[in-house]
């Protein structure tokens, strides 16, 4: 055997060892980013030092009247999910002090009146609790122990031998509340239940959470790979056929990627569901702005009509793309996702304030139907000038837009989206500041809006982690080691696989007739404070 084909067989074998890397290798920062890494410190223990003086042990701080508010069932939200994040700024002083307060919760009762929500606690307790025990460096057990106490309250959400949970457990009775659901809050379980199985020994959390997510793999769709957002945990069947990776449904395609690359399973079914609703998306949903030539995912509804409309909430999507590109080695995906991500930061730069709205519209070759009203002039004055219009003008400290900022960033080091996140910080000093700490706005498009009274535990774990990281050596919580769950809580991963999924592309279920039910669904990520009387 000659030395090269030596050398080309062991670079063949080499290659097959991993996907290609998330982030850009040598990624170097700007001499500029420790300043900016500085300030967003500085907003982050302005923000956690107003928690402490007026709202500590408590789930919100309400930053424009100095009180606050309990809406994940007062066991201090904003303390579980800003332990990661305190961790990753060396804040251990006021890590130690989250861990003693978790410690001395009991988490197996509600301390409200309200009944649990099985999403929401999962994300921000069980899912910041385990990030914070792995990057602690498993020092503080206790922190497992609280997640299994919540877990094993809400694993009563499966009834019998139904695949989909229910969305709410009282935890005085261990009833669920028996009403519709979505795929977003029935599916978006698998990495923190994997985990909780992982370092309890018991695999039931693992096999409840994968149940619910096999069934919707496998369920008849309204488009190929893409389940309709309502589900009855009772049927298990549809609710409507509303098609969106928009609320109600987002985090249910995150994580079909995301679950595949934390826990390098042999299961190709989550990797090929996502390859096959990216697919589906990339010939259905996929919309050009008729100005300025942006990049939209399109919404899908009941009457298979195509409605333009995007949110921040649906920002994620460019993020997600660039992460399954890259491990399943598509290049059209990643450049497809970098488009949509400069899209949604385009709803940003477009402001006067520099901050992105809650929810837009556009248009497209195939006309503007959103479903809703037509745009005023006023609107329509923005399009021509912005590429899109503004339908819901308030911000609510959300991290979408940033996040897939972060992985543009670190996928392939383009200055402008270091510049992007440059940017957004000096907006949120200039425009978000409060009584005490930081809040939303009602109005992004006013330089004088008035506050949202509510500092959302999102603002700690997602917001403020993603400018952080931005800023930060890419090596730390390098996207090549660390798995995050839909509310930025890393997780370690194993080296990376060749590539995730069969690798024969598309997987669509067998065709099957798609007949859903029709019933109410459930608001779309509900902010409590905001809904106060």
């Amino acid at each position: 055997m000659t030395s090269l084909r030596r050398w080309f067989l062991a670079a063949l074998a080499a290659s097959a060892v991993k996907a290609e890397s998330v982030q850009k290798p040598g990624l170097q920062l700007p001499p500029s980013a420790s300043v900016h890494q500085a300030a967003v410190k500085e907003i982050f223990v302005t923000s956690y030092e107003a928690y402490q003086t007026y709202a500590w042990g408590y789930d919100d701080l309400l930053p424009v009247s100095k009180t606050y508010f309990d809406g994940r069932n007062g066991w201090g939200a904003s303390i579980a999910d800003a332990m990661s994040t305190m961790w990753i700024m060396g804040l251990t002083d006021w890590f130690e002090q989250a861990v003693n307060h978790t410690a001395n919760t009991d988490f197996t009762i509600s301390h409200t009146s309200d009944t649990v929500s099985l999403f929401e606690t999962t994300i921000r307790y069980i899912g910041g609790f385990l990030s914070a025990y792995e990057l602690s460096g498993e020092k503080y057990p206790v922190l497992v122990e609280k997640a299994q106490d919540l877990a094993d309250q809400m694993a009563y959400a499966w009834v019998g031998n139904q695949a989909i949970p229910y969305s709410y457990i009282d935890f005085t009775n261990q009833q669920p509340t028996i009403d519709t659901s979505n795929i977003a809050e029935a599916g978006t379980l698998t990495m923190e239940w994997n985990r909780l199985s992982q370092y309890t020994g018991n695999s039931t959390y693992k096999t409840l959470a994968e149940k619910s997510v096999q069934h919707m793999i496998h369920m008849s769709t309204p488009l190929p790979g893409m389940p309709a957002q309502g589900i009855n945990p009772t049927t298990g069947d549809s609710v409507g056929g509303y098609v969106t990776w928009g609320g109600g449904s987002d985090s249910y395609f995150e994580y079909l990627i995301k679950y595949a690359r934390l826990t390098n399973t042999d299961d190709n079914s989550y990797a090929d569901a996502w390859v096959t609703a990216v697919d589906t998306s990339m010939k259905t949903l996929l919309r050009f702005s008729t100005v300025d030539n942006l990049l939209y995912l399109a919404d899908y509804d009941d009457n298979k009509k195509i409605r333009h409309v995007g949110s921040h909430l649906a920002c994620f999507y460019g993020g997600n793309w660039i992460l399954g590109g890259k491990l399943t080695n598509n290049a059209t995906m990643v450049q497809i996702g970098l488009q949509l991500t400069d899209a949604c930061w385009n709803t940003y730069a477009s402001t006067a304030t520099g901050i992105g709205p809650e929810v837009f519209s556009y248009m497209s070759s195939d006309g503007n139907y959103t479903g809703g009203t037509a745009p005023n002039q006023e609107q329509l004055d923005f399009y021509y000038s912005h590429g899109f219009y503004i339908t819901a003008p308030d911000y609510i400290l959300r991290p979408e837009v940033l996040e897939s900022n972060f992985y543009a960033w670190r996928a392939t080091g383009d200055p402008k989206y270091f510049n992007n996140a440059v940017s957004a910080t000096v907006s949120f000093k200039k425009y978000l500041p409060a009584t005490v700490a930081y809040a939303g706005i009602y109005d992004v498009t006013n330089v004088d809006s008035s506050k949202v009274d509510d500092m959302e535990s999102f603002w700690f774990a997602e917001v403020l982690k993603y400018l952080y990281l931005t800023f930060d050596d890419p090596d730390h919580i390098s996207l090549d080691e660390y798995v995050f769950n839909t509310e930025c809580h890393p997780f370690k991963a194993p080296s990376a696989k060749s590539n995730y999924g069969s690798g024969s592309g598309p997987q669509p279920v067998p065709s099957q007739s798609f007949s859903p039910e029709s019933a109410p669904l459930p608001t779309v990520s509900p902010v409590p404070a905001l809904l106060r009387s």
